[in-house]
């Protein structure tokens, strides 16, 4: 399945992260099943009109999220994304709740500290 792509160079976002969001996506929504093998940097850099190196920071970022996962001279491939989001969202908000009892927020400061970061996350 080829991996279908596009790069808008006008876009504010750079290249890399255009490469690393189009991927998350695709993989969250299951358009890029998990074990979903993924062309080689080179390859993906080619058919894009991109640096290798681009495509290798996008690589490095998505390995980070969880997203994908380099097996060696196998190839890379599409990791189980929504457990390691999930786990890595869960640490974060524990992290967070144990900061905001420490700093002596209420229950109820801390979570309009939340309701607000996400509207402002989210807002398009």
């Amino acid at each position: 399945m080829p991996l279908q792509l596009s790069i808008d160079p006008t876009a504010a976002e750079a290249p890399y992260e255009q490469i690393r969001a189009q991927i998350a996506a695709r993989a969250r929504d299951g358009a890029l099943p998990v074990g979903c093998r993924l062309p080689t940097v080179r390859r993906l850099a080619e058919d894009l009109g991109l640096a290798a190196n681009t495509v290798a920071k996008a690589y490095r970022a998505l390995e980070g999220d969880g997203v994908i996962e380099t097996r060696g001279r196998n190839g890379t491939f599409v990791a189980a994304a929504r457990d390691a989001a999930a786990r890595e969202v869960s640490e974060a908000a524990q992290t967070f709740a144990g900061r905001a009892r420490r700093l002596g927020l209420s229950r109820e400061e801390a979570q309009a500290a939340v309701g607000e970061a996400l509207r402002a996350a989210y807002t398009d």
